[in-house]
């Protein structure tokens, strides 16, 4: 299987991906979108003509957000709706709301390295918030999306997956150590096993689902880690928030695109599956775990047994 390439790499930002393209009378949710990436994202989609819905858990910053994407694109200011990932309530709320199609839902909200912490549940933190929120999520706008006939789902995802594959047995770190980089890790592995499990299983509704790895950008996310992320990316691999949602859209409009699902890219194009550290270029290469079809069945049971018996 020849890897998929595109015109687009390292310096491309969201704009000049969605460059050209006419999404008018299509509809995307993006969460985590009033700041770092997410509002990029939105703000390129928003170019395009689509009807952004910014799903955020602080409304007024996504008004402020929705206002200056309306502000810098001339485009109608999107919407904005109240969305905690870490909360099931607020998760079923969201969906409950939903009426007509979805074209496009971007998984972009998340945490990274926090410190312990656990929900009412049980739930770790970064599993919960990063991984089981939006699975809820996706199944949630199922029908949505289903409705469409070509919709798209867009994952966030990390380099960081290399830090840990899902360790099953205990997801919740209740016999491990607690340590705030491998739980980021085996949540961002649960991004790609989603995105290759979503496709297999919807595919006859026309949705697919890649995973990605936007860069090395100082955002928000890296509030746990001294604004710096691991500390360890060269100044020179370090993206804008524009360079790194540029992949986002790329998956999230392209022609080069359609139809294709399960898989995880970087800089804009589809990246190596790689078996040790170190058998692709710097924050590239995607861990044969994080794309093993067994792997990702499981977890998609174990996500659906969590969410029963955290709502129950």
């Amino acid at each position: 299987m020849n890897l998929i390439t595109t015109p687009f790499g390292f310096s491309s930002t969201a704009l000049d991906v969605a460059r050209g393209v006419d999404l008018t009378g299509r509809r995307a949710v993006v969460t985590g979108a009033s700041s770092g990436l997410g509002v990029e994202t939105a703000r390129a989609l928003a170019a395009t003509g689509a009807e952004v819905t910014l799903a955020v858990r602080d409304v007024e910053a996504g008004e402020r957000a929705a206002r200056d994407i309306a502000a810098t694109t001339g485009s109608t200011a999107p919407r904005v709706a109240p969305l905690d990932l870490a909360d099931p309530a607020s998760v079923a709320a969201f969906t409950g709301s939903w009426g007509g199609p979805l074209h496009v839902l971007v998984h972009n909200a998340g945490v990274m390295a926090t410190p312990e912490r656990y929900t009412p549940q049980g739930w770790e933190l970064q599993f919960a918030t990063n991984h089981l929120g939006h699975f809820a999520l996706a199944t949630g706008l199922h029908g949505a999306l289903a409705a469409d006939g070509a919709a798209r789902i867009v994952v966030v995802s990390s380099t960081g997956h290399m830090q840990s594959p899902v360790v099953f047995d205990d997801v919740n770190f209740a016999f491990r150590r607690y340590d705030p980089w491998l739980a980021y890790g085996q949540s961002k592995t649960a991004n790609v096993l989603f995105a290759v499990e979503a496709t297999r299983r919807w595919a006859r509704d026309g949705i697919t689902a890649n995973a990605l790895m936007p860069g090395a950008i100082y955002t928000n996310l890296q509030r746990h880690t001294g604004g710096r992320g691991s500390g360890q990316v060269p100044p020179e691999l370090i993206k804008t928030p524009e360079q790194g949602a540029a992949t986002s859209v790329l998956l999230a409009t392209s022609p080069l695109l359609d139809g294709i699902g399960g898989r995880y890219f970087a800089d804009c194009e589809e990246t190596a599956t790689i078996d040790r550290r170190g058998e692709a270029p710097p924050l590239h290469g995607v861990a044969r775990y994080a794309l093993d079809p067994e792997g990702a069945e499981r977890l998609w049971a174990l996500s659906e047994t969590l969410l029963a018996k955290g709502i129950a």
